[in-house]
């Protein structure tokens, strides 16, 4: 499955990286404490978080994440689009909590779409 299937079918809108949209997404990863996400995290998944900041940014790519999903409808900062941009890093937004969108993406990841 790819990001643009994921997008699709969570209702996700995309802030920055459409052109990334073809990366496979391999699972999941939810998470707002940034040593959390580092030490568990796994190349290819999915990150679910609340976080805006641009170090959300440096974390997707220091551990080679498939994309970054901001939950509840919040907005990436200025900066953070920004770097994600120069750094080749989606970044969807979804208007659900945490919890339902972390469900919904492992129901997807465990079942097909």
């Amino acid at each position: 499955m790819n990001l643009q299937n994921v997008a699709e079918k969570l209702q996700l809108s995309v802030s920055c990286g459409t052109e990334h949209m073809d990366r496979e997404v391999r699972g999941g990863y939810a998470g707002d404490l940034l040593s959390d996400v580092i030490a568990h995290s796994s190349a290819g998944d999915l990150w679910v978080t609340m976080q805006v900041h641009v170090n959300i940014v440096a974390v997707a790519v220091l551990k080679d994440l498939a994309g970054i999903i901001i939950v509840q409808g919040r907005q990436p900062a200025e900066d953070t689009v920004r770097k994600a941009t120069e750094e080749h890093v989606a970044i969807l937004v979804s208007a659900l909590s945490a919890y339902e969108t972390t469900g919904k993406l492992h129901a997807m990841l465990s079942h097909g779409p």
